[in-house]
């Protein structure tokens, strides 16, 4: 059997008692832990909201991320090739993409004011292949590669492929 909760609610001037079942309580608590504990999902959709309102802010968004990873990988794994297990040749390779990837992001926005899906489409198409040639190199050199090297290359793909998915929700709208 359902025990009885009574709660005192002021409205006002006007007292009055609510009846609420102690199953209704535990739903309502639920629901409230539940959205408060789905604080990535709602930072996401406003990031999404804000994004559709001003796509090209997304190449912004992508040209300096593009720059960090060349900087990450030209400049930091290189001088830690030993801890990484990545040569050189590679991390100056993977390194060169992104420098392209941020030429086109910065031009992109700064030119594409009207209709930006198109250009959006290709630079997440553009990620996506540099995500496999990302892997293609891993899985090359999985002998050399340390867990250090391997949690890089996973977290740069996890990270790059979010970004071409929100691109290329995005490029449909647009």
């Amino acid at each position: 059997m359902r025990s009885i909760f009574y709660e005192q609610i002021t409205l006002g001037r006007q007292k009055t008692i609510a009846c609420i079942t102690c199953q209704t309580l535990v739903n309502y608590r639920r629901r409230v832990a539940a959205q408060q504990f789905d604080l990535p999902g709602m930072l996401l959709e406003q990031l999404e909201k804000t994004l559709n309102e001003n796509p090209r802010t997304l190449f912004l968004i992508d040209g300096v991320g593009a720059i960090v990873s060349a900087f990450l990988l030209g400049v930091v794994l290189v001088r830690w090739e030993r801890v990484f297990g990545i040569p050189a040749p590679t991390l100056y390779l993977l390194a060169s993409l992104p420098v392209l990837f941020a030429v086109y992001d910065f031009y992109c926005y700064q030119t594409q004011k009207e209709k930006p899906g198109v250009f959006l489409r290709t630079i997440a198409l553009a990620n996506l292949l540099y995500c496999l040639l990302s892997m293609g190199f891993a899985f090359y050199h999985f002998p050399t590669i340390t867990i250090w090297g391997g949690a890089y290359i996973l977290s740069e793909i996890l990270i790059v492929v979010l970004l071409a998915m929100l691109e290329l929700r995005l490029a449909k709208r647009h």
